[in-house]
């Protein structure tokens, strides 16, 4: 046993000469890593899993270092550095350099083995994570903790589903079952339930184990089909169930050292078909017993009780067995040295005791004396007798036992009798009786040359005309057909190898050699005189087979001969395809048990007897169709009477027309190299290859021409495209330039509407500084008017108090009470009557600025008109345009025209009403001249009447007041006429003012009355000269 220690390095290799196990322990190497530190330690591993290929296994220790091991390679490689314990791995990911490890931490890390980076980071766990199990594609990856279990999505590396469960009842284990796509959840009351992987629909439940045996499940284990489910716990039972038919078929008990079971992995077999017979138990003792499940036999073990098993990985093809020791160290065993023991051929029941010379030996009186006896067994009784017989033989008896002796201990006739008695041989034994019968050589050398000459030139394009939906049993025969073509040239030209390769490349596509082997067998064997007519059918096997059906049944010959059907129709399809289009899997594997167990031409007569059993539907077929549908699908036919009526033809068919008479026995493939195989024209062959080897250089002149063609033709269409890029670019510029002029008249013409709106606004502005200017003016006639008249009051004042002064000197007291009360009244009748002319004034005032902005409205729309009557006049040369640009110009003018004689009206109407309040003013002013006149004169009476007053007290003082009284009485009841009327003779100055004002007041009316009439008559004429104009553009 060699011994590794992998130190403080991160490569190397794992064995330094080349292993050789013991069968006693079967250990390739032992892995221990210890640290050369100061305090040397031993770090242990902990976890282990292998790729998909089972060359490769991952291990990580309790520090978080990961390794690879290699053991095709011999190398070993430090993939990572977690700093952190891993609690489960897995290595069998679609993309296989990267692997899956769940940490100390409760996350899930995946990293490259190659580039050696973190590739995902995976969360969602609340407690250790115990197990990963990875869908059989590599898509999909289920993690179990206690709680939890989780599915992933390893394209994404995104949570899809998670199983939450009850805290009370726990999970054991969730798992993918292998190529299936169903998840089998463990949990720890038992129950086991089966779920669709996509829908997450319950499939079924497995039922509770009886309660005379009912053991709490906590490990688990699956054969490769999916087909049986093994379950263990605290006990030596072992439970297997069938998950086809969901219930318990079998309870084996393990030994009395066993008391509980800590893992449960099947052995795989490349020859087992996925339905793995050997179940590796391991113990509570650190012992892993390997058992066989259908006869409960103890196989082998590894382990013992000094070095114990904590946990153990088996490769997926079933070669290694890497075990973590309870020590830490890690132990690689091989499962070849392991069953050498087991896999050796039974002792031999019989014994040679004396063999005569053989210059005596005759047909006649040959004689053996020979013991018969079993080999002693532990189960036999101690007494063994030897029994002597003496048999005769002859010569040819002597040849043929020799002759049907086979390789590992079988015997050619016995299995013939074994065949003949059940029709077909052990599932789980086929593949091993088909090596012996085969006789194959596992040339791994020879085989290897040719598979490092990769694929062939001829199978390059397999996908294309067989489209296999399995890219690896794709991949397999694309190997196997490679390799058949570098052993012969003629393979690589035969268009129905593949359809005869196919069936044996899926039954063996796990061991690419077998496969290859077998293939080659058949060839050389069953398929000899098949290539002399190349590339035609075999003519001469035909013949053969239409020999033995006219003579075994005439009558369907003759429907195939009347039919126009020839043996290329209804034999050759049978013999390219090897059966394998009519029959189903188990009938094809039964055939050909019966095939290699005998003669060559037992080919050839199953497709005779397979047309004579097919008499029926073959004699009711009338059309060619029919009959090569017949010949190409399967059909409701019985294949053991198939297999019977090949032995009949064997033994009543005349020697003259056997096939065996014309095919060579078997002969098997040769130890070392293969055969040399030339059963071929080579000729033909070699004008094909000729043939085809100048087709190759037409075809690469052919392309090469095409290439100098297709870089011309790339070379044209990019100047075309260069030429229409420089087109399309010049078509731009030139609308681009089109655009910009197209933006030049528009600017301009924008610029000219903006002169237009400008010079608008400079008239506008104008006529609102002359509109200032005079209301300047106005206010300021209207100031200096205001000092004169207050000067002119203050005159009248001044004359009216010395006037009241010269004439009053007496009476000084009364009158200018008197006065003070007449300036008082004067004064409020002045303010009155200002008022009056300045509402007068303002009323004038607005009436002109209507007028006014009527004027300028009038103007501008006069000016709008002028720029629209420009505007058509440019574009007169389009004739509807420009009537229909006459006739907005004609209903513009009416509006105007309208407007106009609104503007006309509405001055005149003003007229008018100034006139009449002109004349209501005027009339007023009449009015108070008469009141004022009648004042003047009840102020005068008054006066004369208290002076005669006076002159008479003065006269007489003594006369009584009483007629003064009624005097006064009288005068008091004077009519107010009178008093208006004397009023004028009373105050002249008075009577003075007012007539001024009056004349005033007439001169300003007037002068306003003549600018009105002006201002209409300048509008009036401006309408007029502004109407002429469109006439005249019109004309």
């Amino acid at each position: 046993m060699q011994s590794t220690d992998l130190g403080n390095k991160e490569s190397g290799k794992i064995w330094h000469r080349k292993p050789s196990p013991a069968t006693r322990d079967g250990i390739i190497v032992n892995i221990i890593h210890n640290t050369s530190d100061y305090h040397p330690k031993v770090l242990r591993f902990l976890n282990v899993a292998f790729d998909g290929t089972g060359d490769c296994l991952i291990a990580g220790d309790h520090q978080g270092n990961i390794y690879v091991f290699d053991l095709h390679g011999n190398r070993f490689n430090l993939v990572q550095r977690t700093a952190q314990a891993c609690t489960a791995l897995a290595f069998n990911l679609r993309r296989k350099s990267e692997f899956l490890v769940a940490l100390a931490d409760y996350s899930i890390k995946c990293f490259d083995t190659v580039t050696k980076e973190l590739v995902s980071w995976m969360r969602g766990h609340e407690s250790s994570v115990f197990s990963i199990s990875v869908h059989a594609s590599g898509k999909y990856a289920i993690t179990t903790s206690s709680d939890t279990a989780q599915l992933w999505d390893l394209d994404t590396f995104q949570r899809k589903r998670k199983l939450n469960i009850r805290q009370s009842v726990g999970i054991q284990k969730v798992f993918f079952l292998p190529l299936s796509n169903t998840i089998l959840s463990c949990f720890k009351d038992n129950s086991i339930f089966a779920w669709e992987c996509d829908t997450l629909f319950c499939k079924y439940q497995l039922p509770a184990p009886p309660e005379s045996s009912s053991i709490l499940y906590k490990v688990f284990a699956v054969t490769r089909d999916g087909r049986i489910l093994a379950a263990g716990g605290k006990s030596n039972h072992l439970h297997l169930w069938c998950l086809e038919a969901r219930q318990l078929f079998r309870i084996i008990q393990m030994p009395t050292k066993v008391r509980a079971i800590r893992h449960l992995e099947f052995l795989p077999d490349s020859f087992d078909a996925g339905s793995n017979q050997v179940l590796g138990v391991l113990s509570q003792d650190g012992i892993m017993r390997f058992i066989n499940i259908q006869t409960c036999k103890l196989l082998f073990e590894i382990g013992s009780l000094d070095e114990g098993i904590s946990s153990s990985a088996i490769s997926p093809h079933g070669r290694y067995i890497a075990s973590i020791m309870e020590n830490g160290s890690l132990n690689i065993y091989s499962v070849q040295a392991l069953t050498q023991e087991i896999n050796k051929p039974p002792p031999p029941l019989v014994k040679v005791i004396e063999d005569l010379p053989k210059n005596k030996l005759s047909s006649s009186d040959l004689k053996m004396k020979v013991t018969s006896g079993r080999v002693q067994q532990p189960a036999k009784s101690r007494e063994s007798k030897m029994q002597t017989r003496i048999l005769k033989q002859d010569l040819t008896g002597d040849f043929e036992s020799k002759k049907n002796e086979l390789p590992d201990g079988l015997n050619k006739k016995r299995l013939q009798i074994l065949l003949k008695g059940y029709g077909e041989y052990p599932t789980k034994y086929r593949m091993f009786i088909w090596r012996s019968l085969l006789q194959l050589p596992e040339n791994h050398t020879a085989f290897s040359t040719l598979i490092d000459k990769g694929t062939h030139v001829a199978f390059l394009n397999l996908q294309k005309k067989y489209p296999i939906k399995s890219r690896k049993l794709l991949r397999v025969l694309q190997r196997t057909l490679s390799a058949l073509a570098h052993w012969s040239v003629i393979f690589s030209d035969t268009p129905y190898l593949p359809l005869l390769a196919f069936p044996f490349v899926k039954l063996f596509q796990n061991n690419q050699l077998i496969c290859f082997e077998v293939i080659a067998t058949l060839i050389i064997n069953w398929c000899q005189h098949w290539f002399e007519y190349f590339p035609n059918p075999p003519i001469n096997i035909l013949s053969m087979i239409e020999n033995v059906l006219a003579f075994h049944d005439k009558e369907l010959l003759q429907h195939f001969i009347d039919h126009d059907i020839t043996s290329q129709l209804y034999a050759w399809p049978l013999l390219e395809t090897v059966f394998s289009e009519v029959l189903t899997r188990e009938e094809w594997l039964k055939l050909f048990d019966n095939i290699f167990s005998n003669h060559p031409s037992f080919l050839l007569m199953t497709v005779v007897a397979y047309n004579i059993c097919s008499r029926t539907p073959l004699l009711s077929c009338n059309l060619k169709d029919d009959f090569e549908f017949f010949f190409h699908h399967r059909n409701n036919l019985d294949i053991n009477v198939v297999i019977r009526q090949v032995y009949h033809l064997m033994e009543t068919t005349p020697t003259d027309i056997h096939p065996d008479s014309m095919l060579n026995v078997f002969v098997a493939l040769t130890k070392g190299q293969y055969p040399v195989f030339n059963q071929y024209p080579k000729f033909i062959v070699d004008y094909q290859t000729q043939e085809r080897e100048r087709i190759r250089n037409d075809e690469l002149d052919y392309l090469r021409e095409r290439q100098t063609v297709e870089d011309m033709q790339a070379k044209v269409d990019q100047q075309r495209v260069e030429d229409e890029a420089w087109y399309q670019k010049q078509e731009l510029l030139r609308k681009a330039e089109e655009t910009r002029r197209e933006m030049l008249l528009q600017e301009e013409e924008k610029m000219i509407q903006q002169r237009q709106r400008l010079a608008a606004v400079k008239r506008e502005l104008k006529v609102k500084e002359m509109h200032l200017q005079d209301a300047a003016r106005r206010r300021f006639l209207k100031l200096q008017q205001d000092q004169q008249e207050m000067e002119l009051r203050r005159l009248d004042d001044e004359i009216g108090r010395k006037n009241l002064t010269e004439n009053q000197e007496a009476v000084a007291k009364e009158m200018r009470a008197d006065a003070d009360a007449y300036r008082r009244k004067v004064d409020l009748e002045e303010h009155m009557f200002h008022k009056l002319i300045e509402a007068g004034e303002t009323q004038s005032q607005k009436t002109q600025k209507v007028i006014k902005e009527n004027l300028a409205k009038a103007e501008q729309a006069c000016l709008n008109t002028d720029w629209q009557i420009q505007s058509l006049h440019k574009q007169k040369c389009d004739d509807l345009q420009r009537n229909k640009c006459y006739q907005e110009v004609a209903k513009l003018l009416r509006e105007n025209r309208r407007k106009e004689i609104e503007i006309i009206n509405a001055m005149v109407e003003e007229e008018a009403k100034k006139w009449k309040e002109a004349e209501g003013k005027e009339f007023r002013l009449r009015s108070a001249k008469k009141a004022s006149a009648l004042s003047d004169a009840s102020r005068k009476w008054f006066l004369k009447q208290e002076i005669n007053a006076a002159v008479e007290h003065a006269e007489n003082p003594c006369h009584k007041e009483e007629p003064r009284f009624q005097n006064e009485q009288d005068s008091s009841c004077l009519p107010r006429t009178s008093q208006l009327n004397d009023s004028s003779e009373m105050d002249p100055s008075t009577q003075i003012s007012l007539n001024r004002r009056a004349v005033e007041w007439d001169t300003t009316g007037q002068n306003l009355i003549k600018k009105v009439r002006n201002l209409r008559q300048r509008l009036t004429a401006r309408a007029r000269h502004r109407c002429q104009t469109p006439h005249l553009l019109a004309a």
